[in-house]
């Protein structure tokens, strides 16, 4: 986990819902759609091979790989962020008991 993470998102808890909030939307609108879209360029390309590279279906694939990956770094920060909050919230539901 980044440092600056710890230090200056998880000791705020409204902070880290906010967060984690955010990071649930930027995966959501980045998977949104991303299987029919990948498999549509994939049949492009298995269909038409060198020409539908050479006019940008190589782009478009390469792209949707980038919008793939960062759609998983938003998912593992948004499953950091709900750890975080869990374990803190059975804390203090220890505490009070």
């Amino acid at each position: 986990m980044p440092a600056w993470l710890q230090r200056v998102v998880f000791p705020r808890a409204w902070l880290t819902f906010i967060v984690l909030v955010v990071s649930f939307l930027v995966f959501g609108v980045g998977t949104y759609n991303l299987f029919l879209v990948l498999k549509a360029n994939l049949a492009l390309i298995a269909e038409h091979g060198m020409q539908a590279l050479a006019d940008g279906a190589a782009q478009q694939l390469l792209e949707l790989m980038v919008t793939a990956v960062l759609s998983m770094a938003a998912y593992v920060l948004f499953k950091a962020c709900e750890h975080h909050l869990v374990q803190r919230l059975c804390e203090a539901k220890m505490e009070e008991s």
